[in-house]
Formats: C-alpha cells, sequence, structure tokens
C-alpha cells in the first residue's frame, strides 16, 4: 500500500516563501507521475508540478518561475519549493503519484497567503 505524507503548509505573506515536503512510503513499481497539485475553494484540483517518467519537470503556467520541484530518491521524498507567493496561491496542495494502474494522493498541506 502506498502513502504519501505531506507537511511544510502554513500561513505566510505575499512574497513570501514556503517548502512543501512529500515522503512516499511502500512499493511503486512504474511511475508514470509524480508531482504536485492544488484545489483552492470551489476550484477544481489543477496540476501545479510535476516530473514525468522520464525526469523531465513540467510546471503550471502560474508556478514557472516561482515554484521548483525536486526530489531526493534517498529519502523517497517529493518537494516544492514555493517563492514568491501570492494570495491566489492559497489552496490545499497535494502530493501525488501515479502508476499505470492507480493515482495514489496524499491527505493535503493547506497553504494561506495572506497578509
Amino acid at each position: 500500500q502506498v502513502q504519501l505524507v505531506e507537511s511544510g503548509g502554513g500561513l505566510v505573506q505575499p512574497g513570501g516563501s514556503l517548502r512543501l515536503s512529500c515522503v512516499a512510503s511502500g512499493s511503486i513499481f512504474s511511475i508514470r507521475s509524480m508531482g504536485w497539485y492544488r484545489q483552492a475553494p470551489g476550484k477544481q484540483r489543477e496540476m501545479v508540478a510535476l516530473f514525468t517518467s522520464s525526469g523531465i519537470s513540467n510546471y503550471a503556467d502560474s508556478a514557472k518561475g516561482r515554484f521548483t520541484i525536486s526530489r531526493d530518491n534517498a529519502k523517497n521524498t517529493l518537494y516544492l519549493q514555493m517563492n514568491s507567493l501570492k494570495p491566489e496561491d492559497t489552496a490545499v496542495y497535494y502530493c501525488n503519484i501515479q502508476d499505470p494502474w492507480n493515482a495514489y494522493w496524499g491527505q493535503g498541506t493547506q497553504v494561506t497567503v495572506s497578509s
């Protein structure tokens, strides 16, 4: 059973930074993608940043230039460094891993950008 546990969310002022972490446990034999999604109140969940199976990183237009996705394979941990945060970045952020058969999600971590 795959488990994903996010941490690092919180309240930050506009222009501030946060780093989210996602620790993965369990066995996944064929990863299609791994990344971060977010869902704001009243909106659909959207992709923020992810790694493809070939290790290429993709970003939503809203994240380009401000967010950086990275990973530490030795620690089974995925990160999202978020800089220059804006109020519109306020959302619950979810870690996701997809294999050919399943999509695994963490419980989410709240990010609130407000003065």
